[in-house]
């Protein structure tokens, strides 16, 4: 239930609450989805279109195939390793009807990576993209996998198409390594022998887990958050009744070029399907050109992104000369969405971007800027039967304008950790409130703004200083491109403000950024040290990764302590 000081903030006309008794899981949204839409497009990619009655067809022959020939159980995980293809919605939803626990992988994932998820998850089968399955192939033996699927990128394209992608893709590009994995079956014969088989029904409860989600694992070894159906269903719910202010049921075409195995997209795909629009999902987003070239073949009314992603279409000549005049929302989560960002964005499209905010942990969404209401710099209010409250160090409420530890409560939040209790109670209190560790203030207006993750604060001679101020006044400037600011060893201030910077005037000097600092921070607050690189290290999804810029600093110091 979301209490009355941020009800009484909510827009007019627009509910606080969500209805739980409108779905028992996710099973009830696709079928209910595929029965009102069933001729409207629901996924394409890479120029070839499902709808929502053949998306509900492959899905039923992948759970037919999962139950008959290999004879999994509902309960037991299946790792799906794909990039957005048609591919995974297909195996994600069949894996689903058959009862099973979809644990999503990264396909960039390491082979450390893979054996720590496969091993701690349990999982009985993964789905892999060609690409990958020769590092599939070293983990497996050290797993509990028994079947393993594998499709190459072409794969849902008609006969000619599908040869001529997969040829370039595995002898021209070479993008396929070598592998050998006995009994793996190719992912066209498992959708051909589904066919002809029986599906028993699985019906899902909402307490019954849907999803293995694991967290990035940028703060240690990864953990499986627990994903019921029911917080699925109810974070789905949550994001409908604030898109739906703005996008109309079966009308839109909305731009996914961030990973659906990602729980961002994932609950973002999720919303469009229930509400019978389509999805337009993009394999490689880093493909700068290739992209561009592809959103100038569709018309979209949506685009779901974060910073960096909009910093890097904005930088393209190319992407000015598209055709905006349907895009009518622009959707950003992930990571802090910068000024300079947002404006550039919305004077190239004439369309604002409007944040969010939300973590693994919470399915993911936990506020976000209502299009009818958006405060630009905030990440908005509490979706609807959600609970915010910030905390100090001992754990005392803080009265709205302190900052503290951003605490959440609501039904999205997971069921816990697999097989980790001792994580669970650190991260969810006994009063069922989830301590996110990002530090925010609740405005007297009802609007919450992240000050910065806990672990990245900066102490200047006692001073905190939040990295995202800091990258933000940096990146208002004409000439840099990114930055990235983190607190490295200082003797006289205990830590000192370095950041690292991409350019876009390749002239622009050290002197000159500390100068523009200068004039709009408080002197504690300009960086001390500056290094210019051709770009900074980032997730899959674009995230910068401020922890291997501060793991490249210590290392630096322990080799200078050395010599």
């Amino acid at each position: 239930m979301m209490s009355p000081f941020f009800k009484e903030r909510y827009p007019e006309g627009v509910s606080s609450e969500i209805d739980l008794t409108a779905y028992s899981s996710v099973l009830d949204v696709l079928d209910e989805a595929c029965k009102r839409f069933a001729d409207r497009p629901a996924f394409s990619n890479m120029g070839k279109c499902i709808t929502f009655a053949e998306l509900d067809v492959l899905a039923r022959d992948f759970a037919a195939y999962l139950q008959n020939h290999l004879g999994l159980k509902p309960g037991e995980r299946i790792a799906i390793q794909l990039p957005n293809t048609l591919q995974y919605p297909i195996a994600l939803f069949g894996a689903l009807r058959a009862g099973l626990v979809v644990v999503n992988t990264n396909p960039l994932y390491t082979e450390r990576e893979m054996r720590h998820q496969f091993q701690d998850s349990g999982a009985k089968a993964l789905v892999v993209l060609a690409n990958m399955a020769h590092l599939a192939e070293k983990v497996i033996p050290d797993t509990e996998i028994e079947h393993v699927i594998i499709t190459e990128l072409g794969d849902m394209h008609s006969f000619v198409k599908r040869t001529l992608i997969n040829s370039v893709v595995r002898y021209v590009k070479k993008m396929v390594p070598g592998y050998s994995i006995p009994n793996a079956i190719p992912y066209r014969d498992v959708l051909s022998a589904g066919k002809a088989l029986p599906l028993q029904e699985y019906h899902a409860n909402s307490e019954d887990l849907a999803v293995l989600q694991y967290t990035g694992g940028t703060t240690g070894v990864a953990k499986g958050a627990m994903l019921s159906h029911r917080n699925l269903v109810a974070n789905m719910l949550q994001a409908r009744i604030i898109l739906n202010t703005i996008l109309d049921e079966g009308k839109e075409s909305v731009v996914l070029p961030l990973p659906m195995y990602h729980i961002y997209t994932f609950t973002v795909s999720l919303v469009l399907m229930e509400s019978g629009n389509h999805s337009l999902l993009v394999t490689n987003p880093r493909d700068l050109p290739a992209f561009v070239k592809e959103l100038a073949k569709n018309e979209f009314t949506g685009f779901v992104g974060l910073n960096t992603l909009f910093v890097a279409l904005a930088n393209r000549d190319d992407f000015k000369q598209l055709d905006f005049s349907k895009l009518k929302l622009t959707i950003s989560g992930g990571m802090a969405l910068t000024h300079a960002a947002e404006e550039e964005w919305h004077a190239i499209t004439d369309c604002h971007i409007n944040e969010g905010y939300g973590m693994t942990e919470t399915s993911p969404i936990v506020t976000f800027n209502i299009p009818c209401r958006s405060q630009l710099g905030s990440i908005g209010l509490p979706v609807p039967s959600t609970d915010l409250k910030v905390v100090d160090e001992e754990g005392n409420d803080l009265p709205h304008g302190d900052v503290g530890e951003l605490c959440v409560k609501g039904p999205q939040v997971m069921m816990g950790y697999w097989n980790n209790e001792e994580a669970t109670r650190d991260m969810i209190d006994a009063d069922a409130w989830l301590h996110t560790g990002d530090m925010a203030v609740v405005q007297d207006d009802g609007f919450t703004r992240i000050v910065d993750r806990k672990k990245d604060m900066i102490n200047v001679s006692g001073f905190n200083v939040y990295p995202n101020e800091v990258e933000d006044v940096i990146v208002s400037h004409k000439g840099i491109i990114e930055a990235a600011a983190i607190g490295v060893p200082d003797e006289k201030t205990g830590e000192a403000i370095k950041v690292f910077l991409v350019r876009r005037d390749e002239n622009l000097t050290v002197k000159e950024v500390q100068e523009y600092c200068r004039s709009h921070l408080t002197g504690y607050k300009v960086p001390k040290q500056v290094e210019f690189r051709d770009e900074l290290p980032k997730t899959n999804v674009g995230k910068v990764l401020r922890r291997t810029l501060r793991d490249d600093e210590l290392e630096k110091l322990k080799q200078q302590e050395v010599a």
